[in-house]
């Protein structure tokens, strides 16, 4: 009896550390930094953790033993894959807006801009990283860049303060527009942030007046200046470098002149943050709510999955469409890109006053 007993606690000591096994590779895989998943992809984190494990079983000795399982696993991760996102919901888009391997400003900077010098300062205060500009070669068009950096790990998020901008930066964005309309620049716009920093130095420094200055000078500029929302789009902190002739979004990003969370604590108090996701869908911050409401001009689609999924085909149905709206504006004057630009804005308030 003793043999028998201490045979089954062997056994049951066994299965515990083989799952324990599992589950603890499980997590390393879908919490690695190159791999993180939403909560409602959690399944798809499933399937691509068996995917990778019979992959790694494959090239282990066993090559070619898996390859049907392996090719029906990717089929039903793809399906799934289209499926989950065919169907999300405004509070599951702002968290793919928010997904830390979306491409950021300098995904775009390195994939689409050549000979870019980046400019620093404001010129009256200091340099603020967290909006980054400079001159460069636009598949062969001279444009000035401009736009939000929120960095990829602790290090770049904190030096470029998680695209939170300062005063500074608002107005190094006016010093290069001003370059722009000298030397005849059309400005590209990237905006991805959760809104202007709120600190007190940053109030002192005349937070409001500058990103009502960089608001102002958007809307003035000679030269055309086309905006793309590549992920978050949040509050004044985001229109400072949104006044543009053509304002895009990409399918799965987020324009609002507040946060769901910050929005839902206003009205709910201490209960706001269950709320956030009421909240994300009663402002109609999607792309597809902000096309239907004209606040937005073109949708840019992602990849099956999300930017994230795919980067260099998401950046490249980015450089597409900048391309394509920026040499449509490029035969008008500097009155007429007023004009418009105007008519464009004056047009959102007409419609809805």
């Amino acid at each position: 009896m003793s043999l028998a007993r201490a045979t089954l606690r062997e056994t049951h000591l066994r299965i515990r550390s083989a799952t324990f096994r599992h589950r603890r590779d499980l997590t390393i895989r879908m919490n690695a930094p190159t791999r993180h998943y939403l909560d409602f992809e959690r399944p798809l984190g499933e399937l691509d953790a068996k995917i990778e494990e019979l992959s790694k079983l494959s090239e282990g000795g066993e090559a070619g033993k898996f390859d049907s399982e392996i090719a029906s696993l990717r089929k039903r991760a793809d399906k799934l894959r289209r499926d989950t996102y065919a169907r999300l919901d405004p509070w599951q888009k702002t968290q793919v807006a928010r997904h830390p391997d979306r491409p950021h400003l300098k995904d775009y900077l390195d994939a689409l801009i050549e000979d870019f010098v980046e400019l620093r300062g404001d010129r009256v205060f200091g340099d603020d990283q967290a909006v980054v500009g400079g001159p460069g070669r636009f598949r062969g068009l001279p444009v000035m860049v401009i736009g939000h950096e929120k960095g990829h790990d602790t290090d770049t998020r904190l030096k470029h303060n998680f695209g939170m901008a300062r005063p500074e930066g608002y107005r190094k964005a006016v010093r290069l527009m001003d370059m722009a309309e000298q030397f005849g620049l059309p400005v590209l716009t990237f905006v991805d942030t959760a809104g202007a920093y709120p600190g007190v130095g940053a109030e002192e420094r005349g937070q409001g007046e500058a990103i009502a200055r960089s608001t102002e000078r958007g809307l003035t500029l000679g030269t055309p200046i086309v905006a793309t929302i590549t992920g978050e789009g949040g509050s004044g902190g985001a229109l400072a470098l949104a006044g543009a002739n053509k304002v895009m979004i990409l399918e799965h990003s987020i324009y609002s002149v507040i946060s769901p969370e910050a929005g839902a604590s206003i009205l709910f108090r201490e209960n706001g943050r269950a709320q956030a996701p009421h909240m994300a869908k009663a402002m109609k911050i999607t792309a597809q709510d902000l096309i239907g409401l004209h606040v937005v001009d073109r949708i840019i689609p992602e990849p099956a999955g999300g930017a994230h999924a795919d980067r260099e085909l998401a950046i490249k149905s980015v450089g597409d469409a900048v391309e394509q709206e920026t040499r449509a504006l490029m035969g008008l004057s500097p009155d007429a890109l007023r004009a418009q630009r105007a008519e464009r804005f004056y047009a959102i308030g007409r419609r809805f006053g």
